[in-house]
């Protein structure tokens, strides 16, 4: 039978078919408003009392309740992804929302900002660490996206650093993986420089020396940045996301370049009001310790007692006073759930000091 037959004798099931989409739709598009309706009257119930638009707890909770409701055949993931941006659009109608983060755009800061946030609210990238913390804590950013630890190349001291003399708490974190590629205009065979953030070009070290061994290779202050100077020449090519090679037009050559496929990298979102307990929860801080022998071990015996998991402990010099450090903990559980208030109450009465970063839901 033709081709033409065959499609005009399936014309009617096509039709059902897209009658019921049309449908649907309909119901849909008024099922949205009248959803972001009842968020916007919550929203303006939350800032009557005094509280945050922005609530990391209930946008889990809503995540967690979709999924448990799906039974297919769309995806959990993409199912998260579509009421992101229904989240999205509602923070922006509730109030214009600004994320300060670690600039420039098309950086994978910028891509986890974008994956928390939806793509509704305005992004304004910054370009230090510092930076972000500033914008945040003089209320010129409702909230900040920095990085803070990747799975191959480690913490980012400069995050840490700034929490000792800022306000602000870990409000949520970002856990993501990342995946680096090759971009350029020519051909991979011809490149002779390679530009990226040190940083990248460390997660593609070995994958660098194996296919580059000769090639010139040029550290940028950002993997955007990198991307830029590759736009302007042919031999070049950058270390850089899918995001920044759309930006200037250039080719992917080579995806998921980096050494381990399990790369990751933890960023944190910045506030200044932390959510309640949700039952799933992880809670930062840091103290200073006297430096005297056992110190250190009197000082987490509390988290041993009270049964907390410890899933994170950094050192870092104070700055103030030689030999004198900073440690930064990450503990299962929230800062208000009874056994983790315990463990801080003794920890503050053995140590010199002691400041909680945040509570907040774990994701990863």
């Amino acid at each position: 039978m033709p081709k033409k037959a065959k499609q005009k004798n399936n014309e009617p099931e096509l039709s059902r078919h897209r009658n019921a989409i049309d449908s649907i739709d309909s119901q849909i598009v008024d099922l949205l408003n009248a959803r972001t309706e009842h968020v916007l009257a919550i929203g303006n119930i939350k800032v009557a009392a005094g509280g945050s638009i922005y609530a990391p707890h209930r946008e889990r909770a809503v995540l967690n309740k979709v999924s448990k409701l799906n039974g297919g055949p769309v995806p959990d993931a993409s199912l998260h992804a579509i009421y992101r941006e229904i989240m999205s659009c509602a923070l922006s109608l509730e109030k214009t929302m600004s994320i300060a983060f670690l600039g420039p755009a098309a950086t994978f800061t910028h891509l986890a900002a974008i994956r928390r946030f939806g793509h509704s609210l305005t992004y304004v990238p910054q370009k230090t660490i510092a930076d972000v913390f500033t914008e945040v804590g003089k209320g010129r950013a409702d909230y900040g996206v920095v990085p803070v630890e990747n799975s191959t190349e480690g913490v980012v001291n400069n995050t840490l650093d700034m929490f000792v003399d800022s306000n602000l708490k870990v409000v949520a974190q970002i856990v993501m993986p990342i995946q680096h590629c090759l971009v350029g205009r020519g051909q991979k065979s011809r490149i002779k420089k390679l530009y990226s953030h040190p940083q990248a070009l460390g997660q593609c070290r070995g994958w660098v020396q194996t296919h580059f061994p000769r090639a010139e290779i040029i550290e940028s202050s950002s993997t955007t940045r990198a991307a830029e100077l590759a736009a302007a020449d042919k031999s070049a090519a950058a270390i850089a996301s899918t995001l920044a090679a759309e930006q200037y037009g250039l080719k992917i050559l080579e995806q998921d370049i980096q050494d381990n496929t399990a790369n990751i990298t933890r960023f944190l979102v910045l506030g200044t009001q932390c959510s309640p307990s949700t039952g799933n929860d992880r809670t930062s801080l840091m103290m200073r310790i006297t430096h005297e022998v056992g110190a250190l071990h009197r000082a987490l015996e509390p988290f041993q007692k009270h049964r907390l998991n410890m899933t994170k402990i950094e050192s870092r010099p104070s700055k103030r006073k030689a030999w004198e450090y900073y440690f930064f903990i990450d503990v299962d559980g929230h800062m208000d759930d009874p056994p983790v208030k315990k463990a801080i109450q003794v920890l503050e009465e053995r140590c010199g000091y002691v400041k909680i970063l945040g509570s907040f839901p774990r994701t990863d």
